[in-house]
């Protein structure tokens, strides 16, 4: 750590390392808004009760991630908790099908239905 860093823990600042909008770590002396999986590419509160019972066993902590806000988790690639966050959910999946509607929907369907019209 610098002289800047050791500055910030002496006057009582923690610095916390959160996730940007690229997905790459920073580090911050605000705390992170939402918690995350890693691996799972999803976020959700910080109070979220699953997290905290798996954390309290010593799962999941090496796959913890934290970020700022609710953009900056989207933009670095991860989704919303279905249960804990019902609302921002429903809104990410609505984008998603229309984002898989546009890009794939029909590749590969021209075989199917061409299978299909030859058992009539």
């Amino acid at each position: 750590m610098n002289d800047r860093t050791d500055a910030r823990q002496e006057a009582g600042q923690r610095i916390r390392a959160l996730l940007g909008p690229d997905g790459e770590p920073y580090r911050s002396t605000t705390p992170g808004t939402l918690g995350g999986h890693r691996r799972g590419r999803l976020y959700g509160r910080l109070d979220c009760p699953s997290a905290l019972r798996a954390t309290a066993r010593g799962h999941y902590v090496s796959q913890r991630v934290f970020f700022a806000d609710e953009t900056t988790a989207v933009e670095a690639g991860h989704r919303p908790c279905a249960v804990r966050l019902p609302e921002a959910y429903a809104r990410w999946k609505e984008i998603w099908k229309e984002n898989w509607r546009e890009n794939w929907a029909g590749h590969g369907n021209e075989r199917q239905e061409q299978s299909l019209g030859d058992t009539s």
